[in-house]
C-alpha cells in the first residue's frame, strides 16, 4: 500500500506473478466473509436531481453484472433498477454461488462463451484477466477522480476501483474515557511503546485484557501476516518486489526488520487479549459484543466489521476509529502514522464477446455510478461503500468506514495491497494460530512463511 496509487504495475512483474493468478490466485481476503443475508440500514436517496447526460441510442440494451460481493446484491440490483429508469438500459447483477471463486467462474463463463457484460473481481483476477479478456477503460472520464487507485496492466487501465476498504485498530472512544476518566486523543499514540504503555494504563484502570483478537485464519494469514509485505514501503509493488525477493531467497526473513518488527507488535496484542487463556476458543461475535459493552478497548479488524458492531448494540453517531498497526518507536515511519487501505474491488468491462453496444453500454453506468448525483449518492448510502472518487461528495453513514474515508483525504491511510496465492491466508493462518496459541516460536512461524514461499513457483 502506497503513499498513494495502485499504479506501475511493471510488465516483469505481471509475468512473474502470472502462472500463480491463473490457477485462481486471489486478492488477499478482503473481509470477513459476507453474509448476504445481513441487515444493512439504508438511507433514502434524492432522485430529484439527476444531471447526467443519458445516451438514448443505448435504451433498450441488456447488460449483465457478475457480483462477487455477496453483501451488496440486493444493494446492487437497487442500482441497476434505478439506471434502468434513467436510461433505458437493463442490468442484470449475477451472484457469485457461496464458496465458489469469481475467478473460477468468471473463467468458466468466458470458456462457455457466455460471460458478463461486467464483473466485479479482486485486483489480482484483473491483473490475470485484462489483456485477453478485458475492454480498455484508459480513456474514460473516470480515470481522473480515481488516479491515486487505479490498477495499471502495462500502461493501461482495465477496471474500476469499486471501493475502499481499510482495516487496523479499532478503538471504542467512549469505553477508553469512562475507563480512564480522560479525554482519549487517538492521535496521542504515535509507537507501539506508547501503545504497549496505554495497554497498561487501561490494565491498571480495571481492564485486565484490553484487546480482542480474531483466531480466524482469514484474519491471522491475510490482514495480520500481510503488513510484512504491505508495510515495506507502502506501496503495491514494494509488497511484490518483497514477496519476490522472500521466493527468491533474496531476502532472509530471519533479519528482515519488517518480520520482527510485525512479530513485535502481534506479541503485545497476544500479552492484552481478552481471550489469552484459550485464544483459538475466541468467539467472532462475542469479540464485538465485548467492544461494544467495553470489557474491551480495541479490537484488530477493518471496516468491514461495523455490521457485527452494529448488532451488538454500537451506534452510528458512537466515536469508533482506526489505530495504525504500530510496528516500531520511530513516529516518523508511516507504518506508525497511517492505517491501511487500498481498493479491495474492481469492475472489469469484457471486450472479447460484448458487443459495441453493449460495452457502451456498461461504461455509461460505470460512469453513471461516478457522475450522477443518484449513482454517487447510492453507492455510499444503499451500497454502503467507500467510494474511491474525488468527486463523491458523499460520507459513509457508519464510523468505520467514515474513519477510513476521513483519513484517505487527509493522507493518513497508506494504499498497498499484496498479491498473494489464493491460500496463503489458510496456510499461513494456520501457521500464525499456532503461534498464537503458543504452539511455536518466532522461528518456527518464520520458518513457515519462508517454506511457503520456497513452494511457490
Amino acid at each position: 500500500m502506497r503513499g498513494k496509487g495502485c499504479k506501475g504495475i511493471a510488465l516483469a512483474l505481471i509475468l512473474v506473478l502470472m502462472s500463480g493468478m491463473l490457477t485462481g490466485c486471489r486478492f488477499g481476503f478482503a473481509s470477513d466473509p459476507d453474509d448476504p443475508n445481513e441487515e444493512v440500514k439504508e438511507e433514502p436517496i434524492d432522485t430529484s436531481v439527476d444531471t447526467f447526460e443519458y445516451d438514448s441510442s443505448l435504451s433498450g440494451t441488456n447488460i449483465t453484472l457478475l457480483n462477487s460481493k455477496a453483501e451488496i446484491q440486493v444493494a446492487l440490483g437497487k442500482m441497476g433498477e434505478e439506471f434502468e429508469k434513467k436510461s433505458g438500459v437493463h442490468v442484470e447483477v449475477m451472484p457469485v454461488t457461496d464458496g465458489d471463486s469469481p475467478y473460477t467462474k468468471v473463467v468458466s463463463l468466458y470458456n462457455s462463451g457466455n460471460p458478463p457484460t461486467m464483473s466485479i473481481l479482486d485486483t489480482t483476477d484483473v491483473i490475470a484477466l485484462a489483456e485477453e479478456k478485458a475492454a480498455d477503460l484508459s480513456e474514460e472520464a473516470w480515470i481522473a477522480e480515481a488516479e491515486n487507485y487505479l490498477t495499471e496492466v502495462n500502461g493501461k487501465v482495465y477496471s474500476l476501483p469499486l471501493c475502499i476498504e481499510g482495516r487496523g485498530i479499532i478503538y471504542n472512544k467512549a469505553v477508553i474515557e469512562e475507563t480512564l476518566g480522560e479525554t482519549f486523543d487517538p492521535e496521542s499514540i504515535t509507537t507501539l511503546d506508547e501503545f504497549t504503555e496505554f495497554l497498561e494504563k487501561l490494565k491498571k484502570a480495571g481492564m485486565e485484557k484490553p484487546v480482542s483478537m480474531a483466531k480466524e485464519d482469514w484474519s491471522l494469514g491475510a490482514h495480520h501476516l500481510q503488513f510484512v509485505y504491505e508495510t515495506y514501503d507502502g506501496t503495491s509493488e514494494g509488497a511484490q518486489k518483497v514477496i519476490e525477493q522472500i521466493k527468491s531467497g533474496k531476502m532472509d526473513l530471519h533479519s528482515y526488520n519488517r518480520m520482527q518488527e510485525f512479530l513485535d507488535m502481534f506479541d503485545v496484542l497476544k500479552e492484552y487479549n481478552v481471550a489469552k487463556g484459550d485464544p483459538l476458543g475466541a468467539d467472532y461475535d462475542e469479540m464485538a459484543i465485548d467492544l461494544a459493552d467495553g470489557k474491551t478497548a480495541f479490537w484488530f479488524n477493518g471496516n468491514w466489521a461495523w455490521p457485527n458492531l452494529s448488532e451488538a448494540g454500537a451506534d452510528n453517531e458512537d466515536a469508533y476509529g482506526f489505530l495504525p498497526y504500530f510496528l516500531n518507536d520511530d513516529p516518523d515511519d508511516f507504518a506508525n502514522q497511517k492505517i491501511q487501505g487500498s481498493p479491495s474491488k474492481q469492475v472489469m468491462v469484457d471486450g472479447q464477446f460484448a458487443s459495441e453496444q453493449e460495452q457502451a453500454a456498461a461504461k455509461e453506468f460505470l460512469n453513471w455510478i461516478v457522475f450522477s448525483e443518484i449513482g454517487q449518492q447510492m453507492m455510499v448510502k444503499t451500497c454502503n461503500l467507500i467510494p474511491p472518487f474525488q468527486n463523491n461528495p458523499y460520507e459513509p453513514g457508519d464510523p468505520l468506514s467514515r474513519d477510513i474515508y476521513e483519513k484517505v483525504h487527509a493522507d493518513k491511510a497508506f494504499n498497498a495491497s499484496a498479491i498473494v496465492p489464493n491460500d496463503h491466508w489458510a496456510v499461513l493462518g494456520a501457521a500464525m494460530q499456532k503461534y498464537l496459541a503458543d504452539r511455536s516460536d518466532k522461528e518456527e512461524l518464520i520458518d513457515s512463511v519462508q517454506g511457503y514461499w520456497d513452494e511457490q513457483e
